[in-house]
């Protein structure tokens, strides 16, 4: 899969499935691959990995048909156009509240290598810039999506609005921020979180583009919001799934060995998910 593909599922309404990868290592794309991903997330808002870096990740995940999405820093077009130039195959804006946010990104996905004013003038009215250029800017930028990050009550507010800009693909979902702006910190089970979660997919999927939620855990709400429309599954993380993955291990050896291992806390939630 390229970003073309990417871009194929998600306007036919069909699933993607990806995970956050954190490891630069160039033995960690292969194990991705194999273990059945759509795509992969590179967060750069919150993780330390420099430019040099992310490029060298993107043109690994990329050269197996994992296109990577790459969360900017900042709402910033000219992050954007950064992470492009570096091998993103879309890019994901944090925090979006308006709809110029949007506009400006689209400009710096679906418009590029145009700047200045005359970027100005296409945002307006893309006739202005005649056949044979907009030819060339959908050949050249065919394969780019662009995702926002809805994740506050006044990003809420304002979202017809957001969703009406044209050129955006899709929206991910930040519970976390989103709960804290809801005054329901970290409480993804709360009534005011799911009915906000809920409207959200609603109005995006009603629009055609995709939605998704990245949770670091929690695969029942994944599901849960899935049957719900979501689209796009982008959970957990490689660096949480090894964790989790070793503790499980060390417990089941533990208490294999007669030491008596107490559960850990992934073997807990696993528990009391089957329970519920």
């Amino acid at each position: 899969m390229d970003g073309i593909d990417f871009l194929k599922q998600l306007k036919s309404g069909k699933r993607v499935y990806g995970t956050s990868i954190v490891s630069s290592s160039p033995l960690w794309p292969p194990a991705v691959k194999k273990a059945g991903a759509d795509f992969v997330f590179i967060d750069t808002e919150h993780k330390p990995l420099d430019r040099e870096t992310v490029a060298q990740m993107c043109l690994a995940y990329s050269s197996l048909g994992l296109p990577p999405l790459v969360r900017i820093p900042s709402p910033d077009p000219y992050e954007a156009c950064k992470v492009l130039d570096g091998g993103a195959a879309g890019v994901l804006a944090p925090y979006i509240e308006t709809p110029q946010q949007v506009r400006s990104l689209v400009g710096a996905t679906k418009l590029r290598p145009l700047k200045g004013e005359r970027l100005d003038e296409a945002l307006s009215d893309r006739h202005c810039l005649g056949s044979e250029l907009n030819d060339y800017l959908d050949r050249r930028c065919a394969g780019n999506f662009l995702m926002i990050n809805i994740e506050s009550v006044p990003a809420m507010r304002k979202l017809d609005e957001i969703l009406a800009v044209p050129g955006l693909d899709g929206v991910i979902i930040g519970p976390h921020d989103l709960s804290i702006s809801l005054g329901v910190p970290e409480q993804y089970e709360n009534p005011r979180f799911d009915e906000a979660v809920g409207e959200i997919i609603s109005k995006v999927r009603a629009k055609g583009l995709g939605a998704g939620i990245h949770f670091p855990e929690h695969p029942h709400l994944q599901i849960k919001w899935a049957k719900r429309g979501l689209n796009v599954i982008l959970h957990s993380s490689d660096a949480r799934l090894f964790q989790q993955g070793l503790e499980r291990d060390i417990a089941a050896i533990r208490r294999g060995v007669g030491e008596g291992a107490q559960m850990t806390q992934f073997e807990d939630s696993a528990e009391r998910l089957i329970m519920d």
